[in-house]
């Protein structure tokens, strides 16, 4: 399908906030076509056969806060199937004795006092107007600050130091987490399968100095009355999308909302009968530089690895496999030499390193959390923006980026309106 010279509204992503927003049009039937750098939906949300036997959700996994996730209405009106077991956190079935229980039960309760010192440090922080990095609440000499540290760069794809306190605290979890059976990006391709999508379509420019907007892309220039950008914010800032005249505030709120990083490393795992189906994994380290394993997700002969903050950027750095080496070196560590021989890898993320991401969920830097409503506030009522960075509690999450899409398709349809 060639790309149009005119239309009603152009959308620029097509991951969770693109297709909110372009769902939210088309009920209204209004006109829009959906423009997508990648040859693929979902942006973040990408669902892989990591083998014949593995799906694996190289981007977001989990319907987080599931009671208040539209993506569940959306699954079950598909027809995919929403798994419902409890995810592998906190007291889950853990395995080996690299975290003995009395260690593991200390350092929960280390890290429930370090939450509820946020709690209140937010609640202080929000009468001063005194942002402060969320590092500040870690007890100094606790021997678990470490390993706390590293459950932020799981959370925010960033250690404690670099996430503002505010921030953090204002995201809300009902702490109801399921999945999508057939993954979570899988979800995303059949949900944007009935739009007008248009692929390999990089959109470099957006001019607004005129009446009608003027978009470049890879493919050929196209005018639009409405542009809905939904991109990470590290292309905002980064400059990946130029706006003629300048948005000087856009690309600064982007800057102070950057991409943390988060990635996944999947393993096959022979013999995997004699591990517990969707089983804990995670040592003792007292150290952030850690990762926290999966153990065989939908009871799949596996195990997934997560790393995240200024680790997963070394290892993604170190080039393809190097996760998975450490991985395997990690999991051998906590299970012995023997265990080496089970494990063969299958698929890394590179979040990082991808360029139409360029890191993985965003986080506020200390001081900065309203720069959440700057980036979403609409200009000159023809240039709207979406996508997790701009939600004000579901940040990080899909459902968050695609709420978003639909508040901002809403803005441009009473823009289009009043107009």
């Amino acid at each position: 399908m060639p790309l149009p010279s005119s239309i009603e509204v152009a959308i620029i992503g097509a991951g969770a906030a693109g297709l909110g927003a372009a769902h939210a049009l088309k009920r209204e039937d209004r006109s829009f076509v959906v423009l997508e750098a990648r040859d693929r939906v979902g942006g973040r949300g990408h669902t892989i056969m990591a083998a014949p036997d593995v799906t694996f959700d190289l981007g977001c996994g989990w319907l987080h806060s599931a009671d208040r996730n539209v993506f569940v209405k959306i699954a079950e009106q598909l027809g995919f199937a929403i798994d419902r077991t409890l995810p592998p956190w906190r007291d889950r079935i853990a395995v080996g004795n690299a975290f003995p229980p009395a260690e593991r039960a200390e350092f929960l309760h280390s890290l429930d006092d370090f939450f509820d010192r946020l709690e209140q440090a937010a609640k202080e922080a929000a009468r001063t107007g005194i942002d402060r990095p969320a590092d500040f609440c870690l007890e100094p000499g606790n021997r678990w600050n470490p390993m706390i540290d590293a459950i932020s760069t799981y959370i925010n794809g960033r250690e404690l130091d670099q996430v503002s306190i505010l921030d953090f605290d204002a995201y809300e979890d009902t702490n109801i987490n399921w999945r999508v059976r057939r993954g979570y990006g899988a979800l995303m391709g059949a949900y944007g399968a009935s739009l007008p999508l248009h692929f390999n379509c990089e959109v470099t420019l957006i001019d607004h100095s005129a009446k009608r907007l003027r978009i470049e892309t890879s493919q050929g220039t196209l005018a639009a009355d409405k542009v809905i950008v939904t991109v990470p914010t590290n292309l905002i800032a980064q400059g990946a999308i130029r706006f003629v005249p300048a948005l000087p505030d856009k690309v600064d709120a982007a800057a102070h909302l950057p991409l943390g990083l988060a990635d996944k490393v999947m393993l096959a795992l022979d013999g995997a009968e004699q591990m517990p189906a969707d089983g804990n994994l995670r040592g003792m380290t007292m150290r952030t530089e850690m990762g926290t394993y999966h153990l065989r997700p939908f009871g799949q002969p596996c195990i997934e690895g997560f790393f995240g903050g200024r680790f997963a950027q070394v290892l993604e750095d170190a080039g393809d496999g190097a996760m998975a080496a450490h991985a395997i070196d990690e999991i051998v560590s906590f299970l012995g030499n023997d265990f080496r021989r089970r494990l063969k890898p299958l698929k890394e993320s590179r979040w990082a390193h991808d360029p139409f991401a360029r890191g993985s969920y965003s986080h506020a830097l200390p001081g900065h959390v309203g720069k959440r409503a700057v980036l979403a506030a609409p200009v000159d009522g023809r240039l709207f923006f979406a996508g997790e960075a701009t939600s004000p509690n579901f940040f990080t999450t899909a459902h968050g980026a695609h709420d978003s899409g639909e508040r901002a398709a809403r803005e441009a349809m009473e823009a289009h309106g009043r107009g």
